[in-house]
């Protein structure tokens, strides 16, 4: 895990049915490893995000703008560790993540936890927790190459005052790697279930599912994707 950390890389998703996960797992067995976790293979996490009182973030990820950033807290629950992260991505479709560890999430950003995000976004912006996200994962690690691929399931959120929703049963996939590199195992194994890359952000899905006053035309064709996916 040390070795494919990847704090400064480019990440390719998929989203799609159980049922082809399933389908999928002995033929990864060959080209990855699986991380456990005190005898755990799939684990739990837990997220707080931040935003503007206007949400600054979620529009500047809807509009398509460059050089944007989320700020969050995530407990990584069967290790017992936590973090304050702030993800980047620039206009070269790299992510670049910045984080420091933390005693546990807290619903207010202060001191040096506020040090470091101004810090790591280069400016002061007025941040609020937003919402919690939670859901379950499996980490593969490559055996021969520098690339680590997640695999989400049960995603779940609520915002601050406990309204509950998720985007039903299905998987959310995403090879993270130093450098593009599409002849990837898995998007090899994958694209022959005739599922290809899509861009999606579980922090957009989530804000435009809890606020709906918010604007979300150009997450529809996402939405009614993911829709889709619930009749198959």
């Amino acid at each position: 895990m040390d070795s494919v950390k990847l704090m400064n890389r480019t990440d390719t998703k998929f989203v799609f049915p159980l049922t082809t996960l399933i389908k999928i797992l002995p033929k990864l067995v060959k080209h990855y490893r699986v991380l456990e976790i005190n005898g755990v293979r799939l684990n739990a996490y837990r997220s707080l995000y931040f935003d503007t009182e206007d949400f600054q973030f979620y529009h500047q990820h809807h509009n398509g703008k460059t050089n944007r950033n989320k700020v969050r807290f995530r407990e990584y629950v069967d290790s017992g560790l936590s973090f304050l992260e702030v993800k980047s991505k620039n206009n070269k479709g790299k992510t670049i993540k910045k984080r420091i560890k933390v005693k546990e999430i807290t619903e207010s950003l202060d001191g040096s936890n506020l040090d470091f995000v101004n810090k790591a976004i280069g400016s002061e912006i007025p941040l609020k927790p937003q919402h919690w996200n939670k859901f379950s994962r499996i980490t593969f690690v490559h055996k021969r190459r520098k690339e680590r691929l997640t695999v989400d399931v049960n995603f779940r959120f609520e915002d601050i005052n406990s309204t509950k929703n998720n985007l039903g049963d299905m998987v959310i996939a995403e090879v993270k790697q130093a450098k593009r590199n599409l002849s990837s195992n898995f998007i090899r194994i994958i694209k022959e279930e005739r599922i290809h890359p899509f861009r999606i952000s579980k922090y957009c899905m989530a804000t435009a599912t809890l606020f709906p006053q918010l604007k979300k035309n150009k997450f529809k064709r996402k939405f009614l994707h993911l829709d889709k996916l619930q009749t198959i």
